[in-house]
């Protein structure tokens, strides 16, 4: 019963005690703590220029699946202690004590001296990974040490400047030594190319000083599966990298294929397909260069260096495309290719016409194969494309196509071409009825 000279509404919002609601302290402190804590799955480094390996974002793994983290051996921290990785990890150990036997007697090195070889290094090794290592010292330098001087050794022994011990499997069993090609190039798989240099430089025998760099022995390694001219690969004896996926990328982007400037602006950010080119009158034609990265337009037909895809090749374009993504101050030569390849290659028989004209060799079986890891290829690419260097061919190719005489001769071909086609068939038609006829009425008259 309401109380005497209130509404029962009034007395029913007098009958409600008032909570003063408080912070929880405990809340309250583990939210402070979280402010003063560094973001760990994609550090405050991974801003800058140093960083250059990085997580491929989950966009990526959706499409390409695991062709970013390695299949049998790890090189860095992101995948170490992974149980799939772990029979070649205790190879490291054998090839470590193998290169300190060699160094006990030339130089008088011990192992000691390649652990403070790195040790300086740490902090800027730290700073090329996008994700926080949750290693100690101790165990980063001695990671860093035991993957480096084994990829410093296998390619000393694939040049054949060690001696293979006999029956070494990482050696003589082929399928390994191609998994490790595809391997060494994953991007979630490197070290950083200083700390190779540190310990090439510091692990060099006195007859080693004036043969190999580094640079030549790690392409030298790759090419046994690349194929390049042996002078391509001479040719970068003093080439370097951020690490080795960066070496061999940067290996095939040649210095008269820089970025345009801001300045060169193409008309359109597309091309069309190839059977739509082949229509308006422009041609594909297969051109030697260094880098299939070359390609051309001229007098109305592109030039394009050939390219093999391969199970290798794939898993190179496809994590050199990656990093470029990745890193903001990298050139984007590979994502700018990818994209020109997705322009043109729009059905198998595009694919087709390029294989038909020795520009691509097709070595993952099907037209449909390659077309569809074309269009994979180029998914979620973002590149700036009025300074790439294709900058000037999207718009030549543009300007060349918008002529419409060229456009509309070449459709007057065809229809001509159809016409005669069907002009055929009427006359063939005719003359089969005339001499119907003609049979018809020379026997009808003795019926």
């Amino acid at each position: 019963m309401a109380e005497m000279g209130r509404t029962p509404v009034e007395a029913e919002a007098a009958s409600h005690v008032i909570r003063i609601w408080e912070v929880n302290k405990d809340r309250l402190e583990s939210m402070h703590k979280k402010i003063q804590e560094p973001p760990r799955l994609l550090s405050k480094s991974a801003g800058k220029k140093s960083c250059c390996i990085f997580r491929v974002p989950q966009s990526f793994i959706e499409v390409h699946g695991k062709s970013y983290e390695p299949h049998i051996v790890s090189i860095g921290p992101y995948h170490h202690g992974e149980d799939h990785v772990k029979m070649i990890q205790e190879h490291k150990w054998r090839y470590l004590g193998n290169l300190l036997n060699r160094l006990k007697n030339a130089k008088g090195l011990g192992l000691e001296d390649f652990l403070k070889a790195v040790e300086p290094l740490e902090m800027k090794a730290r700073e090329c990974y996008s994700e926080t290592i949750h290693l100690d010292t101790d165990e980063f330098v001695e990671l860093l040490v035991l993957d480096a001087i084994f990829l410093i050794e296998l390619f000393r022994l694939v040049a054949g400047l060690v001696a293979v011990e006999a029956n070494d499997p990482l050696i003589s069993v082929t399928w390994i030594l191609s998994s490790f090609y595809k391997d060494f190039l994953r991007l979630e798989n490197q070290i950083p190319y200083f700390v190779l240099e540190c310990l090439f430089d510091l692990s060099k025998l006195p007859r080693e000083e004036s043969g190999h760099t580094l640079a030549t022995l790690a392409l030298g390694f790759f090419n046994n599966t690349m194929l390049r001219p042996y002078d391509d690969i001479a040719n970068y004896k003093y080439h370097e990298g951020v690490h080795l996926l960066d070496l061999v990328r940067s290996s095939f982007i040649p210095s008269d294929l820089a970025e345009a400037r801001r300045d060169v602006i193409p008309v359109t950010h597309t091309i069309l397909p190839i059977s739509k080119l082949l229509y308006a009158g422009i041609n594909f034609n297969a051109a030697p260069a260094d880098s299939f990265l070359a390609v051309k337009f001229r007098n109305g037909a592109f030039e394009m260096p050939s390219i093999t895809i391969d199970d290798f090749m794939t898993c190179f374009l496809v994590n050199s495309v990656a990093y470029e993504q990745c890193h903001s101050s990298c050139s984007k030569h590979f994502s700018v290719y990818a994209s020109l390849l997705g322009c043109l290659v729009n059905t198998s028989t595009d694919v087709e016409h390029l294989c038909d004209r020795n520009i691509i060799s097709n070595y993952l079986g099907k037209p449909a194969e390659v077309e569809r890891f074309i269009y994979n290829l180029e998914k979620d690419v973002a590149f700036d494309l009025d300074r790439c260097y294709l900058s000037s061919l999207f718009k030549d190719v543009h300007d060349y196509y918008c002529y419409s005489w060229r456009v509309q001769w070449a459709a007057f071909k065809n229809s001509y071409r159809a016409r005669l086609q069907c002009g055929g068939v009427i006359l063939l038609f005719l003359t089969v009825a005339q001499t119907f006829f003609t049979i018809y009425s020379a026997v009808r008259p003795q019926n």
